[in-house]
């Protein structure tokens, strides 16, 4: 978990170094995920839109999501940490209500009693999601979607059976580069 707060603070601090305030975006916030039949999580994410690229509509993302922190934090629940690079992409430029699109490639790791330590418990993580973004009148911005992830565990492979094929998340970010439009 040390290893990705230093990686979001690598990432902020060169997109902030980077960026332009007049025309582009980093959003930095919190992720609730739950998969379909499992465990809600939580964690950060932080998307980041060029001024030279597409401003706006085209996002990069990095996202650190895990139940150590909610559903696991005192509990027997598997603690597993996802952690996700994004892209995406959003319609309806100026609107206040913005569908989009994401495609997400990562890694999953849970950490399971020594009683299962035989199970399969790292993955590599591939999804994509679509849902709606509203951009409130402030830098508030939030985000909601329903995923399919690609890999997940069907108890007859090598991927870990905590890994559903359905899920649901929503997003609560602020552009810290804020500027008036």
């Amino acid at each position: 978990m040390l290893k990705a707060i230093y990686f979001l603070v690598i990432i902020t601090i060169a997109a902030v170094h980077c960026a332009n305030a007049q025309s582009s975006v980093l959003d930095v916030g919190a992720r609730l995920q739950k998969d379909i039949g499992l465990y809600a999580e939580n964690g950060i994410s932080i998307n980041y839109s060029n001024k030279s690229l597409m401003p706006d509509r085209l996002y990069f993302g990095f996202s650190y999501f895990t139940s150590r922190i909610g559903t696991a934090f005192n509990s027997n629940a598997i603690k597993q940490d996802n952690y996700l690079l994004s892209s995406a992409w959003y319609f309806k430029h100026a609107h206040l209500i913005r569908p989009f699109v994401r495609v997400n490639a990562g890694y999953f790791a849970s950490d399971y009693p020594s009683l299962f330590s035989i199970l399969p418990h790292q993955s590599l993580l591939l999804s994509t999601d679509g849902g709606l973004s509203v951009q409130t009148h402030t830098p508030l911005k939030i985000a909601t979607s329903l995923g399919y992830n690609f890999i997940y565990g069907q108890g007859n492979n090598n991927t870990p059976g905590t890994l559903y094929p359905l899920y649901y998340q929503l997003t609560l970010s602020w552009n810290i580069l804020n500027h008036k439009k």
